[in-house]
């Protein structure tokens, strides 16, 4: 059975959204049709879909840095503008990190990058070294300052990248497949730098066709598949095998062995971790 795509959860007040979004590129001009997301402050929301779904599309908009056909994006109900004026005023509340950090990272020396952002923004120097400063603790790179950037690790170039663009103070970040790419040592490190986000109060939204860390990080979930978006709650859609099939997604480990056992979730009490499993188990 082919899902009826669309919000499925009410979404309250929310700091960003997009409303009735058509987006794409020349040769593919219609990657998302006429989607709506809404990003809501204090929760966690990933981004799900295949490579190739619209992910990154939609990151994108929701930046600035790439303009829909048509559609709306929003912060706080005040709509982005693509003139100057406009995207340097969003950019200052939405930054985007890319997921390759090379595509971002271009100054010789780690400090020198994070500065980078309120430098532009024409701030204090006294201003400029407070973010920067702030922004390394934050992400645990501050040993990393002088360091040169080529001479950096795949992992730590992304932390510095995210530092960069925290060192704006947005009131949302938006990272493209944050751990693709990382071994298991960095993709911790990188869960690490999750939580300290969430703690300076920034509100996260991460793409990834990592269903389990989905399952293990987020409070909610937008399903990108066949142009659609599906947003609500992390328990419910992804364990709707279904919608997941048709996203070309699998099941989070936790639900399909608790199926297989024949056990449910309960939505509101995930078993996120093997304690979690442990305990639905008895």
């Amino acid at each position: 059975m082919t899902h009826r795509l669309g919000r499925q959860e009410p979404v309250a007040h929310s700091v960003l959204a997009v409303e009735g979004l058509h987006a794409g590129f020349p040769g593919n001009p219609d990657v998302l049709d006429c989607v709506s997301l809404a990003v809501t402050p204090g929760t966690r929301l990933a981004l799900l879909g295949a490579n190739g779904s619209g992910k990154t599309t939609l990151l994108r908009c929701l930046s600035g840095a790439h303009r829909p056909s048509s559609g709306q994006v929003s912060v706080d109900g005040e709509a982005l503008r693509h003139n100057a004026a406009g995207l340097n005023r969003h950019r200052q509340q939405v930054q985007l990190v890319l997921q390759d950090p090379d595509d971002q990272l271009f100054s010789a020396q780690v400090y020198q990058d994070v500065a980078f952002g309120p430098h532009n923004l024409g701030l204090p120097e006294a201003e400029v070294r407070a973010r920067a400063d702030e922004a390394l603790e934050v992400l645990g790179v501050v040993h990393l300052a002088e360091r040169p950037v080529h001479r950096l690790s795949f992992g730590e170039r992304k932390r510095v990248a995210i530092a960069g663009a925290l060192a704006m103070r947005p009131r949302v970040l938006l990272l493209d497949e944050p751990t693709a790419g990382l071994d298991p040592a960095a993709v911790v490190e990188m869960r690490s730098a999750l939580t300290a986000l969430e703690a300076h109060g920034a509100s996260v939204v991460l793409s990834t066709h990592d269903v389990d860390l989905a399952w293990q990080w987020a409070d909610e979930v937008a399903i990108v598949a066949d142009r659609q978006i599906v947003q609500g709650m992390t328990g419910k859609l992804l364990a709707d095998e279904a919608l997941l099939r048709q996203a070309r997604l699998g099941l989070p480990w936790p639900v399909a062995l608790l199926r297989g056992l024949g056990r449910e979730i309960d939505p509101m009490a995930l078993p996120r971790t093997v304690e979690d499993v442990r305990r639905v188990l008895g």
